[in-house]
């Protein structure tokens, strides 16, 4: 990132370049149902994921956190971003991208697995887990893809701010968008 950005421009970069990963996660409640991801399946006398976690809402969630990261790579081409805003060139944007949206469903996906085996039933509470069990398997993908783009739009001098962003507002936006989903009828819980 730019070394004359201020704090609060390099929070408000993070949590823009994250949305592919903040999506997917609400996108997979709206979109979920059907076939479980795990068929049903158990182990060690646990169900491997759950019911909550279904074919469905794993591709629709990953392919919205996909679709929003077009968008803004399309938005940043068309416009003056900069490049504290941008997932940078053609073709790794789209890889940063693709790793944030799967990333985020594969987090998702593992958190329920822990979950599962310390014996928390689904729609329980695990916290913690439940809120940033996405951002980390966003951010544990596209690290492995490309970890200089996220060593500096998040880890660098002033780029630290959007990783503090990102622990700090995580939390209340799940927390605001289950109850959202709780309220529509989409979620048995508000957490």
């Amino acid at each position: 990132m730019p070394p004359k950005m201020t704090p609060v421009e390099a929070a408000l970069a993070g949590l823009w370049l994250m949305l592919p990963a903040l999506v997917p996660n609400s996108a997979a409640v709206l979109l979920g149902g059907g076939r479980p991801i795990d068929f049903g399946r158990s182990w060690r006398g646990r169900r491997i994921l759950g019911d909550g976690k279904t074919w469905r809402g794993f591709t629709g969630g990953a392919g919205c956190g996909i679709i929003v990261g077009l968008v803004q790579i399309a938005a940043a081409d068309l416009g003056s971003f900069g490049e504290m805003w941008a997932f940078g060139e053609w073709p790794s944007a789209l890889t940063i991208v693709v790793c944030l949206g799967l990333g985020s469903m594969l987090g998702d996906s593992m958190g329920s697995f822990i979950k599962r085996r310390l014996g928390v039933g689904r729609g329980k509470r695990a916290p913690g887990l439940d809120q940033y069990n996405f951002v980390i398997g966003a951010v544990v993908l596209v690290a492995i893809f490309n970890y200089n783009w996220f060593q500096t739009h998040y880890i660098e001098g002033v780029a630290i701010w959007s990783l503090v962003a990102l622990l700090v507002v995580v939390p209340a936006l799940h927390r605001g968008i289950n109850v959202i989903g709780y309220r529509l009828g989409r979620k048995d819980v508000p957490w």
